[in-house]
């Protein structure tokens, strides 16, 4: 298992390939990236995002372990970055290596829904103009209590 917390890009081909290279034990391996989506008006500058260190690690290390004790996982990966990122820019990488797919495809879901709904993370939009916090949304809470 593994979990970064960082400001500085990943290279995803790279992340990738380094957790899923050499696993002949594992039948499925499962990637997903988030990245900073523009706004539909277009008018996102960049997408901040800021953290508490060691209460952040400690809850995403906690979530992990509830996944590998939920579902058959031989490994994890958990990468989110912290900073500011424009559009396009990578925010985070969850990877599970399971010997099915449906654990892996499953956990992977289970991590992705509680980074977006539940991690110590708090983003701030930057827009020509205007600052703001973002607000937490209905359907990422409805995501999350199907688990």
């Amino acid at each position: 298992m593994r979990i970064a917390i960082q400001e500085e890009p990943f290279d995803f081909g790279a992340e990738a390939a380094g957790f899923a290279d050499g696993r002949h034990d594992m039948g499925a391996v499962v990637t997903f990236t988030g990245v900073v989506r523009d706004l539909a008006s277009g008018d996102l500058d960049a997408m901040e995002i800021e953290h508490y260190p060691g209460m952040t690690e400690k809850a995403l290390r906690k979530i992990a372990a509830e996944a590998q004790t939920r579902w058959d996982l031989g490994d994890l990966l958990i990468i989110h970055r912290y900073g500011r990122m424009a559009p396009g820019e990578r925010i985070m990488m969850v990877g599970t290596a399971a010997p099915h797919r449906r654990a892996a495809f499953e956990a992977a879901e289970f991590l992705m829904d509680y980074l977006k709904s539940r991690a110590p993370f708090w983003k701030k939009e930057h827009r020509k103009g205007a600052t703001g916090w973002v607000e937490a949304k209905d359907s990422d809470e409805a995501a999350l209590r199907r688990w």
